[in-house]
């Protein structure tokens, strides 16, 4: 575990008065965000066309370093071994905090920016996850920051982390491990969703793998004795992890799909694979419930006389919440409120609610606003790589209504709303949020102080280690 450094900063409170005359801190920000909605709309849009997947998002990371690059940020490409992974940097001494940008898209969820299910032509992938919104509201934000920053005069550096392959790569695992966060006060982040919150939540540690098993062909009518399939070793390991499911914790997540069953019927295959995601709060449990997984898949081989190989794809820790940032993340997003949605807006969620069923029908209207606080602190059941990064630095975030309320992520749906206007009135007010918090930040390095001993106290018994172990980045997880 890194232990974070205790430095105070001497600030000069009285610059922004000075520099931004009667402005307040928040309508600084709603004026720079005007300022670069356009910068904003394009990252997003243009994303959104491309939808590159993870460790392919070549054009999507290239605008973003563009963008960066035209305000003045130092960008350093290709990081931790990710041709598409940056860090963008500007500004001096003071504090250090970094905006974490995503933008990979997802396999499989091509969709047109319409209330009806129609994929786009000749496309297989789709920002269901809204990635492209991430990349645009977090550029922007530190945009906005950078503007502030020169404004006032104040001394401190942003950074944006342009983090590839969330979705199953663990892009930011390897700028982790890189120690490309060690010299971070804080980290910010945020993700599209369907509601407008900054809670202090955790997820789901996980980690993949693919298992590949390797038989004998031959022909499945002629001479079937003389085969050894690959396939029913992928079954009998799957049969097997299906009855492992009554013996698990609670709140474990165990998911599959097989990537490769064979060539045709008629001949025994000799090669299979199957794609395998072990989830849970604890990263521990995950380690325990992967080592018998691991004995599944020798048991299938060995009885099925075939071979078997696994390749480590992926795995992330939990997100380690902090209150203190959290908190000052809520006051910001409560500064801008909820979503208003035009007549249109209103008539394409009309038209896609139907789809959506009964959850839809009790969400109507929560865009328009901000969840209250709580000291709570729920563990969604999803899993980001955002989780390893907030073992290393004080790490806070927020969820925007850029989908209809009551839609799931990873749907049609979310990729049709994050196409159009509603999906961008999200990112906007995401955007407004991070760079608010990051100027108030700023503006009170007692805050950053606070967040670091709170960091403390929560990390201060465990000993964080990577859950993909000392692999290289899996560039062609996705081929």
């Amino acid at each position: 575990m890194r232990t974070l450094s205790k430095i105070l900063w001497v600030t000069l409170p009285f610059c922004t008065h000075f520099t931004l005359a009667a402005q307040d801190d928040a309508t600084f920000v709603k004026n720079a965000i005007a300022d670069h909605q356009t910068q904003m709309e394009n990252i997003s849009d243009s994303l959104w066309n491309w939808a590159e997947v993870g460790y392919k998002e070549t054009q999507s990371s290239a605008l973003m370093q563009t963008v960066l690059r035209e305000h003045g940020f130092n960008v350093e490409a290709g990081v931790a071994g990710m041709p598409t992974a940056f860090v963008a940097t500007w500004g001096g001494d003071g504090p250090v905090i970094g905006m974490l940008a995503e933008m990979d898209a997802l396999p499989g969820l091509s969709q047109q920016a319409i209330p009806e299910k129609k994929p786009q032509s000749g496309m297989h992938n789709g920002h269901a996850c809204g990635h492209h919104l991430f990349a645009g509201g977090s550029v922007g934000a530190a945009l906005v920051v950078k503007d502030w920053l020169e404004a006032t005069g104040t001394g401190g550096q942003i950074r944006v982390y342009g983090t590839p392959a969330e979705e199953g790569g663990s892009g930011k695992v390897y700028m982790a491990r890189e120690g490309l966060f060690d010299d971070v006060d804080v980290a910010l982040h945020w993700h599209p969703g369907d509601g407008n919150s900054a809670e202090a939540s955790s997820t789901l540690a996980n980690k993949s793998a693919k298992f590949r098993f390797r038989g004998i062909a031959a022909h499945a009518a002629a001479a079937p004795e003389r085969g050894r399939s690959a396939l029913d070793a992928v079954e009998a390991m799957n049969m097997m992890v299906n009855m492992m499911r009554e013996h698990v914790p609670d709140r474990t997540r165990i998911h599959y799909v097989i990537t490769n069953g064979g060539a045709a019927p008629n001949i025994v295959p000799d090669f299979a694979e199957v794609y395998y995601y072990v989830r849970s709060p604890e990263p521990e449990v995950v380690l325990s419930l992967w080592k018998r997984l691991e004995k599944i898949a020798e048991a299938a081989a060995l009885g099925t006389e075939t071979e078997m190989e696994e390749e480590v794809v992926g795995g992330t820790w939990n997100i380690l919440p902090n209150l203190t940032l959290a908190r000052q993340m809520d006051n910001s997003m409560h500064a801008f409120g909820g979503i208003s949605y035009s007549a249109e807006e209103e008539s394409f969620a009309d038209k896609i609610r139907p789809s959506l069923g009964k959850p839809a029908m009790k969400a109507k209207g929560q865009q328009s606003e901000v969840a209250e606080f709580s000291e709570d602190i729920p563990v969604w059941s999803a899993s980001t790589d955002v989780g390893d990064v907030s073992w290393q630095v004080p790490t806070a975030g927020l969820r925007a209504a850029t989908w209809v309320p009551g839609t799931p992520p990873h749907s049609w749906q979310a990729v049709a709303a994050g196409g159009m206007s509603i999906g961008k009135k999200g990112m906007t007010l995401a955007a407004s949020t991070l760079a608010l918090t990051a100027i108030k930040l700023f503006e009170q390095p007692a805050v950053i102080e606070e967040a670091k001993a709170e960091f403390d106290r929560r990390a201060s018994d465990v000993e964080y280690e990577a859950l993909l172990g000392d692999r290289k980045p899996a560039l062609n997880y996705r081929d």
